[in-house]
C-alpha cells in the first residue's frame, strides 16, 4: 500500500496519520502498536512500522484530509541539519553577488560538506503565518528538499547513506539577511557571524506537508523544484544541482555524529533565493514551494 505520512491535530494532541486515497488514519490503529502514535515514534521503529503500514489494508474509514489541520510532518525534529551553499547554480549567483571570483568545485579541493544548525522549536506546519517583521527587514526565502532519517546512522558509507532515509519532505529554510553579522564588529573578525539570528528565529523552518516514503522517491537527485512568492516565481530548479549530494551529505555527519531517527538533513537552496535579486519578503506576502513527488507548502507572511 502507497502512503504519506503526516502529524494531524487530534481531540487528544498531535498525531501520526497515513494518508492513502486523501483520506487520513491514525498509524497507531493501522499497524496496531501504541508506540506508532506520534511521528518521532514512527521514525524510531521506522523499518517495521513500514513493513506494517505497507501490509496494512485500508478499510475506506480514516477521515477526509480537506477535514483536519496537518501540522508539521515531525513537529519537534531530533536536530535539523542545514547544507550550506550547496547547489552549484546558487553558488555562482551569491559569488556574483559578493563579488568573489567563483570557487572550484570543492571536491577538486578535498573539502567535505558543510552544515549549520536550525533549532527544532523553529518549525512551522503548512499554511501557518509566520511573523517575519520582528525577526528581519531583509527576510529571504530558500526551497529545500529535506531528508528525514529512519535508523540510527554512524559511519555510514556515502554508497549506503540513502538506506537510513525514511522518507522526503519539504523546507523553506527562511533567513533573516540583516541579522547574520554582528554590528560594531569588524568584517575581518572570527566574531562577526550570528547564525543564531540569522538562521533560528520563531517560525524560520516551514516544513512539511507531510513525509513521502524514499522507495517513493526514487532518486533524490532529480527533483524539480520551484518556489514563488505571490505567484511570480522565483526558484526554478532540480535537485540534481546539488554539489555535495545527500548521500555524501548524510555520510560526512555521520563521521562526526550519531544521526537518530527524526533528524532532518536539509540539503541546501537552488539560484533564485532574494538576495541575489535585492528583493526581500513583507508581510503579506504569499510564499509556495513545490518539490516533484512531495507535493506543495504554502506560508503567509505578517
Amino acid at each position: 500500500m502507497s502512503y504519506k505520512l503526516a502529524t494531524y491535530q487530534a481531540a487528544d494532541g498531535p498525531r501520526a496519520g497515513a494518508i492513502i486515497d486523501e483520506r487520513i488514519h491514525d498509524v497507531a490503529e493501522l499497524t496496531g502498536i501504541s508506540g506508532h502514535a506520534t511521528m518521532l515514534g514512527v521514525l524510531a521503529d521506522w523499518p517495521a512500522a513500514d513493513a506494517a503500514l505497507t501490509a496494512a489494508k485500508s478499510d475506506g474509514k480514516g477521515r477526509p484530509l480537506a477535514d483536519v489541520k496537518l501540522l508539521a510532518p515531525i513537529p519537534k525534529p531530533g536536530v535539523i541539519y542545514c547544507a550550506g551553499s550547496n547547489y552549484a547554480d546558487h553558488a555562482l549567483e551569491m559569488s556574483k553577488l559578493h563579488n568573489r571570483p567563483v570557487e572550484p568545485d570543492p571536491h577538486t579541493q578535498g573539502l567535505k560538506p558543510w552544515h549549520f544548525i536550525k533549532v527544532s522549536h523553529a518549525v512551522a506546519a503548512n499554511g501557518d503565518t509566520i511573523d517575519i517583521t520582528p525577526a528581519s527587514k531583509t527576510m529571504d526565502w530558500e526551497v529545500e528538499l529535506a531528508a528525514v532519517i529512519g535508523r540510527p546512522c554512524k559511519n555510514v558509507s556515502i554508497e549506503q547513506a540513502l538506506d537510513y532515509v525514511a522518507g522526503y519532505t519539504i523546507a523553506n529554510d527562511l533567513s533573516a539577511r540583516d541579522m547574520g553579522r554582528r554590528p560594531h564588529i569588524a568584517d575581518a573578525s572570527p566574531f562577526k557571524a550570528d547564525w543564531v539570528a540569522h538562521k533560528s528565529f520563531d517560525g524560520s523552518c516551514p516544513m512539511g506537508p507531510w513525509i513521502v516514503p524514499a522507495r517513493d522517491i526514487g532518486d533524490p537527485h532529480n527533483l524539480g523544484m520551484k518556489l514563488w512568492v505571490n505567484d511570480v516565481i522565483k526558484q526554478d530548479s532540480n535537485s540534481g544541482q546539488m554539489i555535495f549530494n545527500t548521500n555524501e551529505q548524510i555520510s560526512h555527519l555521520s563521521s562526526r555524529i550519531t544521526l537518530h531517527p527524526g533528524d532532518v538533513i536539509m540539503t541546501g537552496t537552488p539560484a533564485g533565493v532574494g538576495a541575489a535579486r535585492k528583493e526581500f519578503l513583507k508581510a503579506g506576502d504569499t510564499v509556495k514551494l513545490w518539490i516533484e513527488k512531495i507535493g506543495t507548502l504554502t506560508n503567509k507572511m505578517a
